[in-house]
């Protein structure tokens, strides 16, 4: 089953950011990536049914009144802030962002390069009067880090043809050629300083990254917690790495979208009972091809649509891996600025790690 999520071209130059909503599945019909056998395990599969009853059961729809647009991000409060501000022992700090990349590839999903073009350049004699570019970014885009808004995908889940679409808070899906007119990247809040804990699944496993389709579960995170030493817990910027970039470093580009490493479904209720404040992955968050039959990314429905918390897909976490390694400590002072675009359906993210 595909489903439609709202999508955004953001242009950004000296002088104007032009939000642009398009409709788009982003999942293929087919794909040449296998699902993972251990998704189909009594115990471990997801089912329809079971993503159905759980849209109730995870639900943070009126938690913070019926017009909330922030969703988990309310858990992020002055006193967590102030916790988050005691974690900074060395003073180092790495970006947790992936460069922007001029180029196609198997892992743009198909929505194009980003451009760079300069301005101000006098046609008649080719000399620059001053420097002036515009950036164009497809934020849903493989290459892109981005932060998705609230609005980005609707439920309920196994939707019927014809039945009626809800966001985010249980409000009627909103999209129109200006964008989302409810829990948008502008509704999210300016951002925020948090404790951020990487989860470095790799260097738990003794691998270099995870192999394309492997499915995280639960016990998988909560093996991480005794790795590491550390318990995730409330408001916290959950990072789990795969290692994706590392893997594209050394083997070249592939349809990450639909074979890549990532969070099985049944890792929803953990989730919402740890009460995290934002998702992120260097992937898509969700283990592809998901392993639950009709619903391409079942994480990523769930917790946007229903639970409220923010999600970051493509995050860099090569830099920060490599710091929190080096210094045997996996939690940091995460700083997160939300760029207000308007109506906007994702963001571009650039968020910090200081240590």
């Amino acid at each position: 089953m595909h489903r439609i999520a709202a999508m955004s071209l953001v242009i950004v130059g000296a002088f104007v950011v032009l939000p642009v909503a398009v409709l788009s599945g982003q999942n293929p019909a087919s794909s040449p990536f296998k699902v993972h056998p251990s998704t189909q395990e009594p115990g471990r599969l997801v089912t329809l049914s079971k993503l159905q009853q759980w849209e109730k059961e995870l639900s943070n729809w009126g938690r913070w009144g019926k017009d909330d647009e922030r969703g988990l991000l309310n858990l992020i409060t002055p006193e967590k802030t102030k916790q988050a501000l005691g974690l900074v022992k060395e003073g180092t700090t790495v970006t947790l962002q992936i460069n922007p990349i001029k180029k196609t590839g198997s892992d743009t999903g198909g929505f194009g390069e980003n451009v760079h073009r300069m301005w101000r350049i006098e046609p008649d004699t080719g000399e620059v009067r001053s420097a002036i570019d515009v950036i164009q970014l497809s934020l849903h885009d493989g290459l892109n880090s981005h932060l998705d808004a609230l609005c980005h995908y609707q439920g309920p889940v196994g939707r019927k043809p014809g039945e009626p679409t809800v966001a985010y808070n249980g409000v009627p899906f909103n999209l129109t050629a200006a964008g989302c007119q409810k829990s948008a990247a502008d509704r999210m809040g300016p951002g925020y300083i948090t404790r951020g804990v990487l989860v470095d699944m790799p260097l738990m496993k003794k691998v270099k990254w995870l192999e394309s389709s492997t499915p995280i579960y639960v016990e998988d995170l909560e093996a991480w917690e005794k790795f590491a030493g550390i318990r995730i817990g409330a408001g916290d910027a959950l990072l789990i790495r795969g290692g994706r970039w590392a893997k594209r470093a050394a083997d070249g580009p592939w349809a990450y979208g639909q074979g890549g490493a990532g969070l099985h479904a049944s890792v929803l209720p953990w989730l919402r009972a740890r009460d995290v404040s934002l998702l992120a992955s260097d992937a898509v968050n969700d283990v592809q091809p998901s392993g639950v039959q009709g619903i391409g990314r079942p994480v990523h429905q769930l917790t946007q649509v229903n639970m409220g918390l923010p999600i970051v897909d493509n995050a860099y976490l090569e830099d920060a891996a490599g710091e929190a390694e080096r210094l045997k400590r996996w939690e940091f002072m995460f700083t997160l600025h939300i760029f207000q675009i308007k109506g906007g359906t994702a963001a571009p993210f650039n968020a910090l790690a200081t240590f």
